[in-house]
This record gives structure tokens, sequence and C-alpha cells, in this order.
């Protein structure tokens, strides 16, 4: 069986034609697909660095709900759960401002009372008693209000460690500081200052040799506090930062001290996107390291 087919039947002129029609049209389909894409993942990008940003503590001045109606919604919220922060923060302070005063009003009342008595050893006693009292409610007040309302900026670390170790010598412990590379970052100035202060300070009680050292890693700059002291038990190390808990097993009792100075510097820390931890330091005591993003 022979079968003839004419070659016209199989080839048409417009076959081309067709082609780049297909072509173009899954091009400008493509085009367009992308661009919509696009705009709406931008938002997304958006409301997730705005978290982010306010999960370090950082203002959010120009952030404007966009993009699609769920995407909205959730920026939303995100407003309003900003805003509840913000005022539970600032009513927080107003309070705790109040508190302040109305402690401190006894406090110094018993002080001239205890000033006009005869020096004897009882009177001696209280006095001691009251400025414990003193600096007990000064360290509490420090940890429940802490320095969330302090405005966020650039700010130098390398000359901020320096100035607190050159305070630290006043303590008459040998303080060594080594940072390495660019240590400017976004920071709450005081509170970090107060954060690795109370590291240093903690450090220097409990032993007599202490390396501060600084380092930028990628995306976050590490600082870590090493010393020669007793060092605390792995067991131990998280309950340390509980407020008011002490290791009077580990650590000498007769240092003083309330217990809240490790759990006001982690409060610090984390108020802006960091983290502080202890680990066993190279010098055979401890090591304190904290953690701030970039």
């Amino acid at each position: 069986m022979e079968i003839f087919v004419p070659r016209k039947r199989l080839f048409s002129s417009t076959t081309y034609l067709f082609v780049i029609w297909m072509a173009g049209t899954s091009l400008l389909l493509f085009a367009i697909a992308t661009m919509f894409m696009r705009n709406q993942v931008r938002p997304i990008r958006r409301l997730s660095a705005a978290v982010e940003d306010f999960g370090k503590g950082r203002d959010v001045p120009n952030f404007k709900p966009e993009g699609a109606t769920e995407i909205r919604r959730a920026a939303a919220a995100f407003e309003r759960m900003r805003g509840r922060i913000n005022n539970a923060l600032t009513q927080r302070t107003e309070m705790l401002a109040g508190v302040s005063h109305d402690l401190r009003t006894p406090l110094t009342r018993m002080k001239l009372q205890l000033a006009l008595l005869e020096e004897t050893p009882k009177v001696e006693d209280l006095k001691q008693d009251l400025r414990e009292m003193e600096l007990m409610v000064e360290e509490f007040l420090a940890f429940a209000r802490g320095d969330g309302t302090e405005a966020v900026k650039e700010c130098d670390l390398a000359k901020l460690i320096a100035g607190v170790t050159r305070s630290a010598s006043s303590l008459k412990k040998e303080v060594t500081l080594k940072t390495s590379g660019d240590l400017n970052i976004l920071v709450r100035p005081n509170a970090i200052r107060r954060c690795i202060t109370n590291l240093v300070v903690n450090a220097c009680t409990h032993a007599d040799n202490i390396t501060v050292t600084a380092e930028r890693r990628s995306t976050l700059v590490e600082i870590c506090v090493d010393d020669d002291g007793p060092g605390i038990p792995e067991f131990e190390r998280e309950a340390v930062f509980k407020p008011f808990y002490r290791l009077d097993s580990s650590r000498n009792p007769q240092t003083g001290g309330t217990g809240l100075g490790l759990s006001i510097a982690r409060d610090l820390a984390r108020g802006g996107g960091g983290d502080v931890e202890l680990d066993d330091s190279p010098h055979g005591g401890l090591r304190a390291k904290i953690r701030l993003p970039i």
C-alpha cells in the first residue's frame, strides 16, 4: 500500500509565526508573574526586617502595612503588639520611678536618725544593714527598669570597653584588653556599658587577673571576659542568671553582692537582641561571653 501526502499539508508557512507568538506570550506572562511575586514578597521582607529590628531593641519609625490583605493584617497585628509593648515599658518605667522615690525617702530618714545616735557597735551594724538595703534597692530597681527607653545609635565598642577596663583598674586588679576588627555597631551604649561593667566587676570580685577580648565574627560581635578565679560549676551556670541567686558554697560569701549582677547583664544584652553565656575560661576560671548582633 502506498500513501501519498502533499508536502504543503505537512508544513505551514505560519508555523514560525505561531512559535514566535507562543514564546513572546510566555516571556510576557513570566515577566508579569515575576513583578507580581516581587511586589508580594517585598512587604513580607519589610515586615521580617521590622520584626528583627524591634527584637534587637531598635526603633522602626517608618514602617507601614502594605501588600496583600493577609500581609497587611500581619503587619497591623505587629504594629498593635509593638504599641502594647512600648506602652507597657513606659508604664513600668514611670511606676518604678515612683517606687524608687518612695523607697529612698524612708531610707534617708533612717540614715539621718542613725547619724544623730552615739557611735556604738550596734549603731554601726545598723548603718551597715542600711547600706546593704540601699544597694539592694538600687540593684533591684535597675534590674526591673532596665534601659529599654534609651535610644539606639552607632557606637564604637572598642572605646566603650576601654573605658570600662580603665574604670575597673580602681579595683586594684589586673585587667587586660584585646580588641580586633571593626566594632562599630548599633546598640544602646549605656545599656551595653553597664552589661560589660557588671561582668568585669563580677570577675574582679572573684579573681586577680581578668582579660577582656572583643572581636567581630560575621554577623555578630563577641565580647569575652575571662578570669582566673574559682569559676562556676557547669550545672549552676544557668541558675546564676536568676535574680538574687548566689553561689555561697562556691564563691566567698564575704564578697557581698545581691545576686543581680548577672541577671541585669543578661537582661540588658537580650534587650539588644544578644545574649550572655558562661563557659570555662582558658585561664582556669570563668568565661562570660556576650554576643551582640550587628
